[in-house]
């Protein structure tokens, strides 16, 4: 099957999901007993074909940004290029700028794949993602492919939005704080402190946030009060990382499960756990899945 310029929509009792394989192999809604549980695709930007208005895209071959536009590995420097206008530094690979192909669809489940052979950028890769829709929940399985001829480093990682209602609030666990440096880059990571942390639910701060937290638990909890439903966030262990952004004057915020600690690839410490960098060797993958579960909140 090719990429389709018409949304597939996924259904299981009362959950709907909506994907546009053509936007980024996105998805372009996800609805719960009727309530929107992350930031609906509109009409305009499906028209559009603006991947940046969807409710959820793919990171790949790695997560955030490239400082510099240029990473050292192996005794090369590798050389990537800005994407997305006016920023200065590649953010979140070349996936979610792409077309995916359906290669199976269902009624509850679709597969989308993307093959990307190096051309200006090193990565050559096949990727793919596995939609299942269950009465429980969206699941997103994740598969990432090394085809190109030397080992690189890779990471990958789901970009979903949410709309930022007065009184949403977020709960995760996280062990560490990235800092944030001009131009989106990620710093070094700093033990979190109290005032950061979302362990207990709270709401979303009233300041700028755009910062990697590390050492999470894999779990997070969106609650929408007004809306009277949240959503659950289980990943797999291999997503070590989760990115909030959070910019008080837009209407969404973003919680990100990410395999790669955000700056990773500038500071080059391939082999520490926490950086969560995937060295992948020619024909190597890495899997992982996301779930994302809606529930009931008490009036």
């Amino acid at each position: 099957m090719d990429a389709i310029s018409e949304p597939l929509i996924l259904k299981a009792g009362t959950l709907e999901v909506g994907l546009v394989p053509h936007i980024g192999g996105s998805v372009s809604s996800l609805r719960w007993h009727g309530i929107d549980l992350m930031r609906r695709l509109s009409g305009a930007d499906f028209g559009a074909g603006n991947v940046l208005g969807v409710a959820m895209f793919p990171m790949t071959p790695y997560a955030n940004r490239i400082a510099g536009n240029a990473f050292d590995f192996a005794g090369r420097r590798w050389q990537v290029l800005p994407n997305n206008p006016p920023e200065k530094f590649n953010v979140h690979g070349s996936g979610w700028q792409h077309a995916w192909t359906v290669t199976e669809a269902g009624a509850a489940n679709a597969t989308l794949s993307l093959d990307i052979a190096a051309g200006a950028e090193p990565y050559s890769y096949r990727a793919t993602q596995a939609f299942v829709v269950s009465g429980d929940g969206l699941s997103v399985a994740m598969t990432l492919t090394n085809t190109g001829p030397v080992p690189l480093p890779f990471g990958f990682g789901l970009h979903p939005w949410f709309d930022r209602d007065p009184d949403v609030t977020l709960q995760f666990c996280a062990r560490r704080f990235y800092l944030e440096e001009p131009d989106g880059i990620s710093g070094d990571p700093i033990t979190l402190p109290a005032e950061l942390d979302f362990a207990e639910a709270r709401p979303l701060p009233a300041g700028w946030r755009n910062n990697d937290y590390g050492g999470w638990g894999g779990e997070a909890a969106i609650r929408f009060p007004a809306r009277g439903a949240g959503l659950r966030i289980n990943a797999d262990p291999i997503f070590k990382h989760l990115m909030l952004y959070a910019d008080p004057t837009k209407a969404y915020f973003c919680v990100e499960p990410q395999t790669n600690a955000s700056g990773a690839f500038n500071r080059g410490r391939w082999d520490d756990p926490d950086e969560g960098v995937i060295v992948l060797a020619p024909g190597e993958s890495a899997a992982g899945k996301v779930a994302f579960t809606p529930f009931a909140l008490s009036p």
